[in-house]
């Protein structure tokens, strides 16, 4: 049995997918994905963010997603949450998985947001672990809509989320580095998200922590 369950339920909860499991990390596993943002998550010339937490250095890089994990359980309440989860493929971790939402009792919408290690890109996982993200919304906690968005020059970003069945919904217009850059917002409707699906997801520890998403 997980000790941390005791205190923070969360820490039980698991997202199992045919090659990947998602959970939130525990201190050994939060060092690991520290690490796996410090070695690069995307080219250094180009950044597809709109918060630029992967300029600097790679001590920097780490250090940021670190204090972003431990922040998302320090913030969480069940009307205001961001599930931050390690993203895990043969035991190792590659990325991270987020899931979010505001006032989900009321609205019954999510989004999400991720990123995979450089050397772990081109292999699909990032459809998987977002496929998997999407299970526990939509069959899991009864979601009706799922958002996202990316810059439009983000073909990868944006070729997960059509993959998925997302449909454009609008452009925003967003300030990174000091430029403005335009970014496509995609929703994912419960209906689509059901006649698309095709990644099969097994969800263990809802129960013992669904009242936490305010579900």
């Amino acid at each position: 049995m997980n000790p941390h369950t005791a205190w923070w339920p969360l820490h039980g909860l698991r997202i199992h997918t045919p090659r990947l499991e998602l959970r939130l990390p525990d201190m050994e596993l939060l060092s690991d994905l520290a690490q796996v943002a410090a070695d690069g998550v995307h080219a250094p010339d180009r950044m597809p963010f709109t918060f630029p937490w992967t300029d600097g250095s790679p001590t920097d890089r780490g250090r940021a997603v670190y204090q972003h994990v431990l922040a998302t359980i320090a913030n969480w309440s069940p009307g205001d949450w961001t599930l931050s989860l390690a993203v895990l493929h043969e035991g190792e971790v590659v990325g991270r998985q987020d899931l979010m939402a505001s006032s989900f009792a009321v609205t019954r919408e999510v989004e999400t947001g991720s990123w995979l290690g450089l050397a772990h890109q081109g292999r699909g996982i990032g459809t998987e672990m977002r496929a998997a993200a999407l299970h526990l919304a939509f069959a899991g906690l009864g979601a009706r809509a799922a958002a996202s968005a990316a810059m439009t020059d983000n073909p990868r970003s944006l070729g997960v989320s059509r993959r998925l069945g997302y449909r454009d919904n609008g452009l925003d217009t967003a300030v990174v580095r000091d430029r403005p850059v335009t970014l496509q917002r995609l929703r994912l409707e419960r209906a689509e998200w059901e006649r698309r699906r095709s990644v099969d997801v097994r969800v263990v520890g809802l129960d013992g922590c669904r009242s936490e998403f305010g579900a």
